[in-house]
């Protein structure tokens, strides 16, 4: 993978984040380097040729048992030396000292590992099924559907090399929601930074973080999310149709008057809406801080406790942790003497929107900031300001989107580029800084906390 990647929307060439992980400016490799003189480089047909284009099932349970065991429906055991035989022989050649009386007999260790080195680097401009997502990522057996159109692509794999254990019940291919939501999760799955309920602080482990939260026992993904269509640069369903999802279970809060007495917010206002406090905006997106997968309650202990982002102090970005701690008691009997928030909080008399700022942690820090961009809190000026210069590079690409959104601005015209070096920097800063700010240190308004 390039050291850079094209956005889109800005439609210029910056350096991409999360191919590794992510670390402080001083200890990033310069993305202007020659690729011969990067240290870390990721192959393509290693990296990211897994998810991004399709490959049959069966070369996806070789390539990457684990990703798809994840969240398998059932425990399965695939043959990989009859399939490998059978269908990919020719890896077996590439494989150094190794012959057919060797494959007979007894296999190395080192065989083993140089296989497996063959296998994850299959390239799919001439192993795969197509190059990006096609049908047969999620209908099996597209193939024989396109040979005979009677016979339909099911959801569930066959194969003589599978095996899974089902404890007797019988396999079902049809569009059921633990074969609609594996089909899913085979691809959108997998390990991020968490924020203190589970959740994955960054994008693509969707359906691992749903099933870290409430209601995927009945939901599919299919339920608010169109496999056929692009979702595009916005979200483009009404908060009617996500939320009618929503009532499909949880009927009672049809009635407004009902719902108000759960979420003590006027009616059509954003506290009284399900997504706001159960799927907050907390997920860093492609550009920008998208809703957590993970349903989740403004309740949750640990999220209070650590002082990473709560549904209410999303909103409410002024106030402190006390003051939603106070109202989460009256309203919803949160136990504050059961809370341990001293442990997260040197300051309690903080608003929530400064402690995200300022917080040690490089995603609460970017979800602060958004935070407070969506509430244009002018008090936070000073703050967002300060956070284009921010040791993570990712975090400076969102405060200088964000920054230039809610004041109309074009840092580049000051001179500021977020993925310059510090010292490249330093002259933009200034004079952000002297046009945000003014000569004072403290942006005006700021006392209106």
């Amino acid at each position: 993978m390039l050291p850079f990647g094209y956005w889109l929307e800005q439609q210029q060439w910056v350096p991409v984040v999360h191919v590794h992980r992510e670390v402080p400016e001083l200890d990033r490799e310069d993305p202007f380097a020659g690729a011969g003189e990067l240290k870390r480089f990721a192959p393509y047909a290693q990296g990211g040729n897994g998810c991004h284009t399709t490959f049959s099932l069966g070369d996806m349970f070789t390539r990457e048992p684990l990703r798809l065991a994840r969240h398998a429906p059932w425990p399965m055991h695939w043959n990989l030396s009859d399939y490998i035989e059978e269908n990919r022989n020719e890896f077996l050649s590439q494989i150094p000292a190794f012959s057919q009386e060797t494959a007979l007999g007894n296999v190395s260790e080192e065989h083993l590992q140089d296989l497996g080195r063959i296998l994850t680097s299959m390239d799919a401009r001439e192993h795969g099924v197509t190059l990006g997502i096609s049908c047969e990522a999620c209908h099996l057996g597209s193939r024989r559907h396109a040979e005979n159109p009677t016979r339909l692509p099911g959801f569930s794999p066959r194969s003589p090399h599978l095996r899974a254990e089902t404890g007797g019940r019988e396999i079902s291919s049809g569009r059921n929601h633990t074969n609609l939501n594996w089909a899913c999760g085979r691809c959108h799955a997998g390990a991020r930074s968490e924020f203190a309920a589970g959740m994955g602080t960054w994008n693509s482990i969707e359906y691992t973080d749903a099933t870290r939260g409430a209601c995927y026992s009945q939901l599919k993904c299919v339920d608010c999310h169109d496999p056929h269509k692009t979702i595009g640069p916005r979200w483009t369903r009404t908060r009617t149709q996500d939320e009618s999802v929503c009532l499909k279970c949880h009927r009672e809060f049809g009635s407004p008057d009902v719902r108000k007495l759960h979420t003590h917010h006027q009616a059509g206002s954003p506290g009284d809406g399900c997504l706001e406090c159960h799927m907050p905006r907390i997920n860093e997106g492609l550009q920008d801080v998208v809703r957590t997968l993970s349903i989740f309650s403004p309740t949750h202990g640990e999220i209070l406790e650590a002082s990473h982002p709560n549904a209410c102090n999303l909103c409410h970005v002024q106030e402190t942790i006390d003051w939603t701690v106070d109202w989460l008691q009256r309203w919803y009997d949160v136990d504050e003497g059961r809370l341990g928030l001293d442990r997260g909080y040197t300051d309690r008399t903080k608003s929530g929107g400064e402690g995200w700022l300022t917080s040690d942690n490089e995603a609460v820090r970017l979800v602060g900031a958004d935070a407070v961009m969506r509430q244009r809190a002018g008090w936070s000026l000073e703050f967002l300001v300060a956070s284009l210069d921010d040791e993570f590079l990712v975090n400076r690409q969102f405060a200088a989107r964000g920054l230039e959104k809610m004041l109309a601005l074009d840092l580049a015209e000051l001179g500021y580029r977020f993925y310059g070096s510090r010292p490249e920097r330093t002259r933009g800063l200034k004079r952000v800084r002297e046009l945000v700010l003014g000569s004072g240190s403290v942006v005006a308004g700021a006392s209106g906390r």
